[in-house]
């Protein structure tokens, strides 16, 4: 294979354009068995081979840095630039990321994983470059759905207002503009882009301003910019300072090099327009490329079917694993599945409930409530912040708005929970997926801050079912609360835990007796307590597990009864102000802490590592194993002879 030749992106550049063809094929065979094998995401990677290929060619990457938005899309880059022994590993532990990431190589210039950031890193590097007198380009390539981030156009805004060198590429594979790609777009392209179109303007503009001065020369300008931006339609990026190309066959690879070595010589911010299709060259993943967007082991079982085995959420899943104990846990469906019919179900009792997702409405499991409720749904694109201010304002007159995010990118919208929700106390429910640890796709999407920043939060109620049947209670409850509440749930497969009827949702609840100490955790990781409570029990020990089910306000009375012996709280956020930070809080203001052993199993101050998500739980001390040695471990240190 060619391709096992390359070693780094100079292998690239000294390849003819026949090679680069069957490059791009050998890349798009990789990435696929790659991903089939691994799991991953498929279709987007497939869509930027050629692009990927060119850059590399044309520029210098490594000395020239190339920043990928999200990410995602970066499986060829990363075979291009050395990764290529590695790349089996894709995802796994001890492998390399499925994202870019600055301590993986040389050639990954910035690590990311969030939309809509790669411009604004780009601009930060190209302001460096000339405070430090080097000469390199720089570039950044964004997607037409990360082009909706309120960041990516203040960004954009920035580097024009600076007259930045740098280039942006738009990755569009969705835009209605893209009906431009074709014969004409590329006879402009190849015209405004060549030579002498470029020298004829640079003496025109010096003579004209000889004759007629600044004034009326920035007409000139203006006018040039209206006339191309009328034929081209990137009037907007003209008018953030851009001089802009496109759009351009981004599948054209013998195009994309002309072109990228034209622009190379310009100075200024350009931005090129790149039309490309999703899941390009597997069948499947062009015709339905959100349903291939990210895929499970073995989802292609040939180039001509394939099957996918993915949850509704449309993310890679790994199998969870849980474990039984005592017949007190079996599989139920996903906890995005059990928050979409609990939603559906109150949306259908009550008409002030809309729900409003940020560019995730299958992620978060808002489809469904899309085609039966489409004027109550609302997808704001790539737009957190003002997805939770909107909330706002809807709640501000009566209605009664779910905002739908995942943990990690929740995060974004910090300020607008605190200032625009919870000071002005309006009923908008949070509804916080992917809380906690979330296996290949870490460290970038690990939800492990939100119990930590929510409850923060003053006037914000926060809670965690433990399993599915909790959900509908939880969510009709904070349906109906006068404030702000969030409701935080882990990805993938909910167990059942406990009897699913009656439940008393305002309290905690006690799932076991026991005398010898007690395991007191929220969320989904109640499975594994009980496991390992009913080992311990082997072991002649005796501990009881609590849901505490609400991190905020707690559940003082059963704290109360809990005191005065050994504790082991368990949650899958991180040990700093998390669930069992409010516990010690607690103990302490009340004079109890002194008297009452406590142990915290949660994630300690740092990020998680690649792996699965049962790989990660076993690391951080949260399965059935990691529990039970730490309720030993608080025994022994309380009573030695308890010792194992």
């Amino acid at each position: 294979m060619l391709l096992d030749s390359i070693h780094s992106p100079a292998d690239v550049k000294a390849l003819s354009l026949p090679q680069l063809e069957q490059l791009a094929h050998e890349l798009r065979e990789t990435i696929i068995d790659t991903v089939n094998r691994n799991g991953g995401h498929l279709a987007s990677p497939l869509g930027v081979v050629e692009l990927t290929i060119a850059l590399h060619h044309v520029f210098d990457i490594g000395k020239d840095p190339l920043i990928w938005d999200v990410g995602h899309q970066s499986y060829a880059h990363k075979l291009l630039g050395g990764r290529r022994d590695r790349f089996y590993a894709l995802r796994k532990r001890e492998g390399i990321s499925g994202y870019p990431k600055i301590s993986e190589s040389e050639f990954d210039a910035f690590g990311t994983g969030h939309s809509s950031t790669s411009i604004s890193a780009a601009v930060g590097m190209a302001v460096a470059r000339e405070r430090l007198g080097l000469a390199h380009h720089v570039i950044a390539v964004i997607g037409d759905g990360a082009m909706t981030g309120g960041m990516a156009l203040e960004a954009l805004s920035h580097a024009g207002h600076l007259g930045l060198d740098m280039l942006v590429i738009l990755n569009d594979n969705e835009m209605s503009i893209s009906r431009n790609v074709g014969a004409l777009s590329r006879y402009f392209n190849r015209l405004i882009t060549a030579s002498p179109y470029k020298r004829a303007k640079e003496d025109a503009g010096s003579y004209v301003k000889q004759l007629i001065g600044d004034r009326m020369t920035q007409t000139i300008q203006d006018l040039e910019k209206s006339v191309k931006g009328f034929i081209t339609k990137g009037g907007l990026f003209q008018e953030f300072g851009f001089n802009y190309f496109g759009p351009i066959d981004g599948h054209d690879l013998p195009l994309l090099v002309e072109c990228l070595s034209s622009i190379k010589t310009m100075k200024g911010p350009i931005l090129m327009h790149c039309r490309t299709e999703k899941g390009k060259g597997l069948k499947e993943a062009e015709e339905d490329p959100s349903k291939y967007h990210g895929v499970t082991p073995m989802a292609v079982k040939s180039r001509c079917a394939a099957v996918l085995k993915s949850d509704q959420e449309g993310d890679p899943v790994p199998s969870q694993g849980l474990l039984q104990t005592n017949g007190c846990t079996r599989h139920a469906p996903t906890f995005t599945a059990a928050f979409s019919r609990a939603l559906l179900e109150a949306a259908a009792r009550d008409e002030r409930i809309v729900a409003i997702t940020a560019a995730m409405p299958e992620g978060t499991g808002l489809s469904e409530f899309e085609q039966h409720y489409p004027n109550r749904f609302f997808d704001v694109g790539i737009c957190e912040q003002h997805a939770v201010t909107f909330a706002a304002g809807l709640a501000a007159r009566g209605m009664r708005p779910v905002v739908a995010l995942y943990s990690t990118f929740l995060q974004r919208a910090y300020d607008q929970v605190v200032h625009d929700a919870a000071i002005q106390k309006l009923p908008v429910v949070f509804a916080i997926d992917r809380a906690g640890l979330v296996g290949e796709d870490s460290p970038t999407h690990d939800g492990i801050f939100d119990l930590s920043f929510m409850r923060a939060v003053p006037g914000l109620v926060l809670a965690s079912p433990r399993d599915a049947a909790d959900m509908g209670p939880m969510l009709d409850w904070a349906l109906n609360h006068p404030g702000p509440v969030a409701l935080r749930y882990a990805r993938g497969k909910s167990p059942i835990i406990g009897d699913e009827n009656g439940r008393v949702i305002l309290r905690s609840e006690r799932l076991r007796p026991g005398g010898d100490a007690t395991f007191l955790a929220v969320g989904p990781c109640l499975a594994a307590c009980l496991e390992a409570a009913e080992a311990l029990a082997t072991e002649g020990l005796e501990i009881g597990v609590v849901d505490a089910r609400w991190v905020k306000p707690l559940d003082t009375g059963m704290l109360d009864t809990l005191a005065g012996r050994p504790i082991i709280t368990a949650e899958e956020n991180t040990l700093v102000g998390g669930f069992g930070s409010a516990v010690l809080e607690y103990l302490a203001d009340t004079g109890r802490l002194e008297n009452t052993p406590i142990q915290r199993v949660g994630l300690p101050d740092t990020h998680a590592v690649l792996g699965s998500r049962a790989e990660q739980l076993a690391d951080f001390g949260l399965d059935a194993l990691g529990l039970a040695r730490a309720a030993r471990n608080l025994l022994a240190r309380r009573c030695p002879q308890t010792a194992p």
